[in-house]
C-alpha cells in the first residue's frame, strides 16, 4: 500500500475512535424518560408512589435543613440536617475545570447540578426510622480536622424507644468517608431493619467534559461474581439494564472522566458488612428525574434493650490508581479504558513506573513513547522500506500512467508486474500498522483517562489534562504531519496530493481541543516517526544506487 493510503489508514483509524465516542459511546442524557415503579427492596424512593413520568432533577427537589461544614486536608464537606445527606464535597487539591481559581466540587445540590449521596434505615415493623428525609440534630455546625480524623455526629429524633445516631468520620490524607449508624434499641420488641447507601445524580455531563475527549459518565457495580459492570443512563431508562443485584462484596459507584463515587461493601482491610450473598442488594434505577445507585444492606435484628452499629465506608475522589487500589477489589477497573482495557491498562501500569523514575509526568509520556516505538520498531522498520521502495518507483509509475493513458485494466497489470519485478509489497507499508493501531489507541485511553495528568506541569504547560494554553504543540503537530508527506511517494492524482496537504492541517485542528499530555505524545511519535523514516529512505537510496553502479 503507498503511502498516501497509510496515511488515510492512520487518520480514518483516529477519526473512527473519535466518531464512536461521539455517535455510539454511552453518554449522560440531560433527562431520563421514565422512572421505574418503586419495590418493595426500594423504599428508597422520595414519595410513597413514585411517578413513572420524570421531571428533569435538579438541586430544587431537595428539601433543606442546617449545613453542617467539614473541612479537612483534602475535602471542604457540607452535610444537611435533612437526611444527613452529604449534599457538598469539594476536592481541595483539585480545581475546577471551568474556573482554576475555585476547587473542584464533585457533589452538589447547587444550581441545576444534582450529585449527592443519601443514606437512611428502613423497618419492616412499626419503628419510625430515620430516612434521607429526616430532620436530625447537631452539637455543632462547624468541623476542623486537627488530628488524624474528624467524627461527625447527627442524633435523629426517637421513636417508639429507638434511637439512631449518624456518624460521619473524616480521615487526614484520604477521600474515604466512614458512614455509620449507631441504633439503640430501647423498646420492647426486636428491632429489624434494612440500611440503604445511596448515590444520587442527574444525568448531565459533569463540568468540562470535552466533545472530543468523553469518557463514561454514570452508575457501576463491580462483585467478585460479575466484576465491573457499568451500566448506561439510557439503559436504566429503558429497564434493560444488566448487573448482578446480590452479593456480599464489592462496591456500587458513579462514575465520571477523572472522579468517582463509591459505597465499599467490603474494604480491603475490613470485614464484609454483608452476612451473606442475599444479605445485600445492588440497586440502579431512574429515581424521580435523576438517576440512583445503591447498596442495601439487612441489618441483624437488635434484641430488645440491645444496640448495634452499621457502617459502609464511602469513596469519593479523583480516580488516582495509587490510591484506589488501596481501597476495595477491583477498583481500578475505575479508571474507564473503554474496550482497550487489556491494552491500555499495562501502559498505564508502565506509565506510573516511569513516572516513579522521573517524578515528571510530561516526562514520563516522552519515555513511554520512546518505548513504545522501540518495541515497535521492527514493524515500522518494515512498513517505511515499503513506503520507502514505492517513492523510489514514484516516478515510474507516473512514466507506466502516461504511456497507457485511460486504459486502466492495462496500467494496473504494468504495476503488478513492475511490483513483482521489483519484490515490492504494496500492503507491506499498511499491514505492520493493523498490529500497532490497537496499542495506540490503547495508548490515547491511558493517558485520557489518568486523573494523574491533572494539574501535572511540563515545561510551559501547567495542567497536561488541559489543551495547550498557547498551542505550540498542535502547532507542532500540524507541522510534523505536513512533514512526513514529503518523506511519503507522491500521489499520482493531483486531487489526492492536494488532500495529503490539507489533511495533516485539518487533523491537527482536533488536537487543538485535547488534552495537552495526548498531543505530547502525538508530536513525540511523529518525530520519532520522521527520524526513522528518514532514516530507512536513506538507507534504500544508497542500496539503491551501490545496485546501480554495480
Amino acid at each position: 500500500m503507498d503511502s498516501k493510503r497509510l496515511i488515510i489508514f492512520i487518520a480514518l483509524s483516529f477519526s473512527v475512535l473519535l466518531l464512536w465516542q461521539e455517535y455510539f459511546a454511552p453518554k449522560p442524557v440531560a433527562k431520563p424518560a421514565v422512572t421505574q415503579q418503586a419495590s418493595t427492596a426500594a423504599s428508597t424512593s422520595d414519595t410513597p408512589a413514585a411517578s413513572n413520568v420524570a421531571q428533569p432533577a435538579d438541586s430544587s427537589s431537595l428539601s433543606r435543613g442546617q449545613r453542617i461544614t467539614i473541612t479537612t486536608d483534602l475535602v471542604k464537606a457540607e452535610i444537611d440536617t435533612t437526611g444527613g445527606d452529604l449534599r457538598s464535597l469539594q476536592l481541595l487539591k483539585h480545581n475546577a475545570a471551568e474556573d482554576a481559581s475555585k476547587p473542584f466540587e464533585l457533589f452538589s445540590d447547587k444550581g441545576a447540578h444534582l450529585y449527592v449521596a443519601q443514606t437512611g434505615l428502613l423497618s419492616a415493623g412499626n419503628a419510625a426510622l430515620p430516612t434521607h428525609k429526616t430532620v436530625f440534630t447537631t452539637e455543632k455546625t462547624a468541623y476542623t480536622l486537627q488530628g488524624d480524623k474528624v467524627e461527625v455526629r447527627l442524633t435523629a429524633p426517637e421513636a417508639n424507644g429507638v434511637k439512631v445516631s449518624k456518624v460521619y468520620t473524616f480521615h487526614k490524607g484520604s477521600y474515604l468517608i466512614d458512614v455509620r449508624y449507631d441504633i439503640v434499641n430501647a423498646g420492647t420488641a426486636p428491632l429489624t431493619s434494612t440500611a440503604y447507601f445511596r448515590l444520587l445524580r442527574d444525568g448531565k455531563a459533569p463540568e468540562g467534559e470535552s466533545r472530543f475527549a468523553q469518557t463514561f459518565t454514570g452508575p457501576a457495580v463491580y462483585t467478585t461474581e460479575g466484576t465491573f459492570q457499568k451500566v448506561a443512563f439510557s439503559d436504566l431508562d429503558k429497564g434493560k439494564a444488566e448487573y448482578v443485584k446480590n452479593a456480599d462484596n464489592g462496591w456500587v459507584a458513579m462514575l465520571q472522566h477523572y472522579f468517582m463515587s463509591a459505597w465499599i461493601l467490603k474494604p480491603l482491610d475490613g470485614k464484609s458488612v454483608c452476612a451473606n450473598a442475599q444479605a445485600c442488594t445492588f440497586q440502579l434505577e431512574p429515581k424521580n428525574g435523576a438517576y440512583s445507585a445503591a447498596a442495601m444492606v439487612n441489618v441483624a435484628p437488635i434484641a430488645a434493650g440491645q444496640s448495634a452499629s452499621i457502617a459502609v465506608p464511602l469513596y469519593a475522589g479523583p480516580e488516582e490508581y495509587n490510591t484506589i487500589v488501596k481501597v476495595a477489589d477491583g477498583m481500578e477497573f475505575a479508571k474507564d479504558f473503554g474496550m482497550v482495557h487489556i491494552f491500555a491498562s499495562p501502559l498505564f501500569w508502565l506509565l506510573t513506573k516511569l513516572h516513579s523514575m522521573v517524578q515528571n509526568w510530561g516526562w514520563a509520556i516522552i519515555l513511554l513513547t520512546l518505548i513504545v516505538k522501540a518495541v515497535f520498531y521492527p514493524l515500522t522498520a518494515a512498513s517505511y522500506r515499503s513506503m520507502a521502495k514505492m517513492k523510489v518507483l514514484a516516478p515510474r509509475l507516473e512514466n507506466l500512467k502516461q504511456q497507457h493513458g485511460d486504459d486502466r485494466m492495462k496500467f494496473q497489470q504494468a504495476v503488478m508486474e513492475m511490483y513483482k519485478t521489483e519484490k515490492v509489497n504494496p500492503l507491506g507499508g499498511c499491514l505492520p500498522m493493523l498490529i500497532q493501531i490497537p496499542v495506540f489507541i490503547g495508548l490515547y485511553w491511558a493517558l485520557l483517562a489518568s486523573v494523574e495528568l491533572r494539574q501535572a506541569d511540563w515545561l510551559y504547560i501547567a495542567d497536561l489534562a488541559r489543551p495547550d494554553p498557547y498551542y505550540i504543540l498542535p502547532a507542532l503537530m500540524a507541522i510534523t504531519m505536513f512533514a512526513q508527506t514529503f518523506l511519503n511517494p507522491p500521489p499520482a492524482d493531483p486531487m489526492q496530493a492536494k488532500m495529503m496537504k490539507i489533511m495533516p492541517v485539518a487533523f491537527s485542528a482536533m488536537f487543538f481541543f485535547f488534552p495537552a499530555g495526548l498531543v505530547l505524545y502525538w508530536v513525540v511519535n511523529n518525530l520519532l516517526s520522521i527520524a526513522q523514516q528518514w532514516y530507512v529512505n536513506q538507507s534504500i537510496e544508497k542500496a539503491r544506487k551501490a545496485a546501480l553502479q554495480s
